[in-house]
């Protein structure tokens, strides 16, 4: 079933008739927690035309109507006996079934934000294929999973083996059923599908019945392996339902290795993969909304403040390969794969589950900062494609998703992300209050109140926002407007061009308590400058900004070499005595006379795409410069000359790079040491990788270790199943890591583009810790 093409004109702003997933009015549980302010529902709020998210949202939207729902439901009706309707899609697909629920969701949320019924029809014939698969299987459960009943088969029955993204030989299952658990709700929640409901109650009994009973010992050492949000689903199962059993089972999913730290506001993230926390942490937050226990609120809390204030990167996201860092060390994770936009997809989401039960423009703050730098960022805006990491190391560029071959994890958030930018601009406070988060162009239709709210602006590109109020008849309440944390004490609201006092209240907004009248208008002056922010644990890496908006230096679209990414001689001055407008209108600004070897051009974050950029920078005084410019030249130049032989990086023991190099072995394991990931297999163990080869020139692999192991570290390492070398580990240097270089013979690569390199383990020895490998061509 497949919508060719999205129809100019059909995505309207009329307000139609849908739930949104935060209003409980489907919740038989109600919220035993007070919330201060709501959401309001996604359909009554529409954006305007010109706004960057609008443009964002419409191609995704367009994105959206050329996916063939019958080819993400292909593995879906295999795996019921039934046959598929059209052929698998490629990438991730072949591997995982994740896509499936995210493309239900976003289905559903296309059509709130826009009141399109092909949306709807869509999401609806997805939901009608699911009950027919769940109905020809006859048990309650559907899936997607390759090997899923023999995977739940031999977990049930307590045989569980998994080395972190793998459970019994399936690729995270649980994270898998989690996306349509969260798709079902979705589509019962925003459109009152009830057949929806009824599938996810149906799955979900499924689950009770299977795992209820586990002993906690071993469902603790199955939730090893990523389970996405599955209590934050089963919780929301129990509050559509009223069955208390469905709140049972979530609660089996406390994984305490992570979360008894958090409930004792302990930070111990630093070394964890961090898009398997976050959801475990929305899980407690939607408990705690229905249960009022103190302790998922503390995990809640504790945790969204321990990420955004000790693991955040400047753009507002997250993780360098999608670990997260040890608390405020920064420095030595500035990799290609930094801000996994998952990790911020669910940020967010966590945000409004803080700001709703606390609002503060500080919650507001980083909303905004990770949705202009992260999320808009994260999308192409001439296709629509998708990037999975957002990278802030020098140099480097945006790498997106092709439309119908990757399907990565971040394309099935991403697809939501680009849907639901409405959905936290405007606030509803339990004292009848309106909460202006946001400023982004948008009506909002406040049905209760019978009162139109539209918001004018071409923020960020100019300071000045106006909110048009047009009651159906004088209506008075209370408007609070975010002070963003950049405002300086120079901030103005004006009331029909008369200036009102400015003081803001504890939350951090600005209040304008009046009876509004046809007409009314707002104007908020913000006027934006220049400022800097440091890297904690480096204070001469520093970032710009221009009000919310990170500022990127633009490298042009040739790589460069190692020499040619400036640094700058600052003299530690403010950024606005060495950073100049170009064109304010089009915030395009310059560095003034401090770029070594050159100056530069900077661009907001969210418009640089195809063309390489600086977003941290390294700033010294021309004394300084004098001192460390040998130093710093040679160990760039070094830097570059390796990664200018490098065909092929593996990186062990991250989710990402070790699927995309189809690691397979046995007995073998991942650990981290010094905030760093590596994989080992003992006693006879063995894992393997493809790695891309060069077929016309002699390679080597360049194997990195920690320099302190020794003793029971023999391997062998084999290439095509011939062996290379014969490794003996032997403590060279306790306390650093080291590089082993290993000459492959120029007859095992000869005519090859891909090899598979193994490390096996001797009897009684272990073969590793490998941290990360390289193959690389031979210096000439």
């Amino acid at each position: 079933m497949k919508i060719l093409s999205l129809i100019s004109g059909v995505i309207c702003g009329l307000f139609s008739s849908v739930l949104l997933a935060q209003d409980y009015s489907k919740y038989k549980v109600k919220p035993a927690v007070t919330q201060k302010v709501k959401p309001f529902n996604l359909n009554d709020v529409r954006l305007s035309e010109g706004s960057p998210f609008k443009h964002a949202m419409d191609i995704n939207a367009k994105y959206l109507l050329e996916l063939d729902a019958d080819r993400l439901l292909h593995r879906w009706r295999k795996n019921a006996g039934l046959e598929p309707k059209a052929p698998l899609y490629k990438g991730w697909e072949e591997t995982s079934s994740h896509m499936l629920g995210h493309y239900l969701s976003a289905l559903v949320i296309q059509y709130a934000a826009s009141g399109d019924k092909r949306f709807l029809d869509t999401a609806n014939y997805v939901v009608d294929e699911l009950a027919t698969c769940q109905k020809e299987r006859g048990t309650g459960y559907v899936g997607g999973i390759p090997n899923e009943d023999n995977i739940w088969k031999e977990v049930k029955a307590g045989n569980i083996r998994s080395a972190g993204f793998d459970l019994n030989g399936g690729w995270v299952p649980w994270y898998m059923l989690h996306k349509i658990w969260a798709g079902l709700i979705d589509a019962y929640l925003y459109t009152g599908n009830e057949k929806a409901k009824e599938v996810v109650v149906g799955m979900s009994d499924w689950a009770y019945q299977t795992f209820i009973a586990m002993p906690d010992s071993s469902f603790q050492k199955m939730m090893v392996a990523e389970f996405g949000g599955m209590n934050e689903s089963l919780a929301q199962v129990y509050a559509l339902t009223g069955n208390k059993k469905y709140l049972d089972l979530s609660y089996k999913f406390y994984h305490k290795s992570v979360m008894d730290p958090l409930s004792q506001r302990v930070d111990k993230l630093g070394g964890l993969h961090a898009n398997t926390q976050i959801p475990k942490v929305l899980g407690a937050a939607m408990q705690y909304e229905l249960t009022g226990n103190r302790r998922e609120y503390d995990i809640a809390d504790f945790f969204f403040n321990a990420v955004v204030n000790n693991h955040s990167y400047v753009n507002g996201g997250n993780s360098n390969y999608e670990w997260f860092n040890q608390a405020g060390k920064f420095e030595n994770v500035l990799g290609s794969n930094t801000s996994e936009t998952c990790n911020t997809y669910n940020m967010l989401k966590l945000d409004k589950y803080l700001f709703s039960w606390n609002p503060s423009a500080k919650l507001g703050d980083y909303y905004e900062r990770a949705l202009y730098n992260h999320i808009l960022a994260s999308q192409h805006p001439d296709n629509g494609t998708f990037c999975y990491y957002v990278a802030l190391q020098s140099g480097k560029q945006k790498v997106y998703s092709t439309p119908f071959e990757s399907f990565w994890c971040c394309v099935g958030t991403g697809i939501e992300n680009h849907a639901k930018y409405a959905e936290a601009i405007y606030f509803k406070g339990n004292d009848a209050s309106l909460y202006v988060n946001l400023f982004i162009a948008s009506t909002l239709n406040w049905t209760e109140k019978k009162v139109v709210i539209k918001q004018e602006t071409k923020y960020p590109k100019e300071e000045t926002t106006f909110i048009k109020i047009d009651p159906e008849k004088p209506s008075k309440f209370m408007v609070n407007i975010r002070r963003p944390h950049w405002v300086k004490d120079n901030m103005q609201v004006f009331v029909n061009e008369k200036s009102v006092p400015v003081k803001t209240n504890p939350e951090g907004f600005i209040s304008v308590d009046r009876t509004w009248k046809k007409g009314d208008v707002i104007k908020v002056f913000m006027p934006m400058q220049l400022y800097a922010e440091s890297m904690p644990d480096a204070p001469n890496k520093i970032a710009a900004f221009y009000g919310p908006l990170l500022l990127a230096g633009m490298l042009g679209k040739e790589k460069p070499t190692a020499l040619g990414v400036p640094v700058l001689l600052t003299e530690n001055k403010p950024v606005a005595d060495w950073i100049k407008p170009i064109d304010k209108k089009s915030l395009l600004f310059a560095t003034a006379s401090v770029g070594r070897p050159k100056d530069v051009q900077l661009k907001p974050f969210y418009e640089v795409y195809d063309e390489r950029y600086r977003v941290y920078w390294d700033q010294f005084t021309g004394e300084e410069w004098v001192k460390k410019k040998a130093a710093y030249e040679t160990e760039l130049k070094t830097q570059g000359a390796i990664e200018a032989r490098t065909i092929d990086v593996v990186r062990l023991g991250e989710q990402q790079s070790e699927k995309d190099h189809n690691l397979t072995g046995s007995n073998t394991g991942i650990g981290t040491n010094d905030e760093r990931k590596f994989r080992d297999a003992p006693n006879g163990g063995w894992f393997s990788f493809e790695m891309k080869a060069d077929p016309d020139n002699p390679v080597e692999l360049i194997a990195t270790y920690f320099g302190g192991e020794r003793g029971t570290r023999a391997f062998d390492i084999l290439v095509d199943e011939v062996k290379i070398y014969s490794e003996n580990l032997k403590g060279e240097k306790p306390r650093q890591f080291v590089d082993h270089v290993y000459t492959i013979p120029p007859e095992q690569t000869k005519g090859k583009e891909k090899v598979v390199v193994k490390y096996k383990a001797l009897p009684k020895n272990i073969a590793g810790g490998l941290y990360e490998i390289k193959l690389a061509r031979q210096e000439k």
